[in-house]
């Protein structure tokens, strides 16, 4: 069984604009289920595409089983039962041991930046680089399952 415990945060975008940065990955993904307690998503990063399923889980924790697929296998599911996509570059930064995957948003989702870590248990303690703001673990419009649905361009002035 894979547990994937995250915490997720906003990026101050006037401190992120001056760090070095690694070369991002495109990503571009969909869901093509979604029910009380479980999602299934289609991800393509790259040249490279995976089917993962995960509950919806409490707290900062949660089931997560991810697949690698064929990349046709992908674009077809995308196109035939995806919905809206989502759009993003991430940015994988090291820090103090820690690999941070920072998504900066296009689409109807452009102006969003997000920060997410992996911990090893739910108390797990961490060091924040200066470019991370505000928690948003159990904001629910945060989470790219309602990003498809709810995109941050409706909402974020509200």
């Amino acid at each position: 069984m894979a547990v994937e415990i995250e915490r997720k945060f906003l990026v101050k975008k006037d401190v992120w604009k001056d760090i070095y940065k690694p070369k991002p990955s495109h990503l571009k993904q969909a869901y093509i289920l979604e029910e009380d307690q479980k999602v299934v998503r289609i991800r393509i990063k790259g040249k490279n595409a995976f089917l993962t399923i995960k509950n919806k889980g409490r707290g900062i924790s949660r089931l997560e089983f991810e697949y690698q697929i064929p990349i046709h296998d992908a674009i077809s599911l995308i196109q035939t039962m995806g919905g809206p996509t989502i759009e993003k570059e991430r940015f994988e930064i090291l820090f103090q041991g820690k690999c941070w995957e920072v998504d900066v948003f296009s689409g109807s989702n452009q102006g969003l930046i997000l920060a997410e870590i992996e911990l090893t248990s739910e108390d797990e303690r961490f060091q924040k680089p200066e470019w991370i703001g505000q928690e948003v673990s159990q904001d629910e419009r945060y989470f790219n399952v309602n990003l498809q649905k709810y995109p941050f361009s409706e909402w974020k002035d509200k």
